[in-house]
């Protein structure tokens, strides 16, 4: 595994999980937002350039800003492209300097980096994963999802073996500190929870607890399935641009207020230092 050589290191978030609509881009978006408007200097890197959702949320957000004349906070953004060299040794090496490219501009300029990776196996979420400060897993509240950090016995619900992602996750947080010395600290966000105490979800709650316990995560109340998301995205907008939103005639109803408080959760959940902090380099 390549390793990235900082000069000065911004407090990095990643977004990370191998299944797709789990609401990982949107988490980014939100949490990127949120600390925007926190008076934090947030850059963003997405490492997903082929899918590229976030990018495009993004750019989205800029367009309206300036099709409106309005001034909409917004980070420094890049975005890794996979390697396009035939040799596994030489993409992953291109890849690398890539990722490091991107990772000392916005660490110079930045108190965040918030980084979204792709929702399959890949060289560069690999890499990724093993820079987290706070590594952030939304999951669909289901055993579907579930099946991503283990395998669960389907009788009586009990974890057999955590799943190849959770063993990524570990190799990860081995190699952050080995370079340095970090810790990542593992959150995962049960998304798209239901109203109801339904047995299902319960047994998802308390198969998730037992899990966390054995491989080392913390669980955080994530965002419940709103269509006010799918509203705000092609505008590039988020639950905490609310005066942008009325300027759509998107009235901010009670849901919008609790979709609101839910990204507020997930912020006071993540450790961060204070903003505009002078961030020292890790140890050599």
């Amino acid at each position: 595994m390549a390793t990235v050589t900082l000069e000065r290191r911004a407090n990095v978030i990643v977004l990370g999980n191998e299944k797709g609509g789990s609401g990982k881009s949107t988490t980014a978006m939100h949490l990127i937002v949120a600390l925007l408007r926190d008076g934090y200097r947030v850059g963003a890197i997405d490492l997903d350039a082929r899918q590229a959702t976030l990018t495009a949320y993004l750019a989205a957000r800029e367009t309206f800003a300036q099709a409106r004349g309005i001034d909409l906070p917004l980070p420094l953004r890049a975005a890794v492209h996979r390697s396009e060299l035939d040799s596994r040794a030489a993409a992953e090496a291109d890849e690398a300097a890539r990722f490091e490219a991107a990772m000392t501009e916005l660490s110079r300029a930045c108190d965040v980096v918030v980084i979204d990776c792709p929702g399959a196996d890949s060289f560069l979420s690999r890499l990724g994963h093993s820079y987290a400060d706070t590594l952030v897993t939304p999951i669909n509240d289901s055993f579907v999802d579930f099946a991503m950090l283990a395998k669960v016995d389907p009788d009586n619900h009990e974890v057999v073996h955590p799943s190849i992602y959770s063993e990524m996750v570990w190799q990860a947080r081995k190699r952050r500190f080995a370079r340095d010395r970090g810790k990542a600290d593992w959150i995962v966000m049960r998304n798209r929870l239901g109203a109801s105490e339904a047995r299902n979800k319960r047994d998802v709650g308390t198969t998730l607890e037992a899990l966390a316990k054995r491989i080392g995560f913390r669980t955080v109340k994530g965002f419940g399935e709103r269509v006010i998301f799918r509203e705000l995205y092609l505008q590039g907008l988020t639950l905490m641009d609310v005066k942008e939103a009325g300027g759509l005639g998107i009235q901010m109803g009670m849901s919008h207020v609790a979709a609101r408080a839910e990204v507020r959760a997930l912020i006071g959940a993540i450790r961060k230092p204070p903003p505009h902090l002078e961030l020292t380099p890790p140890a050599a």
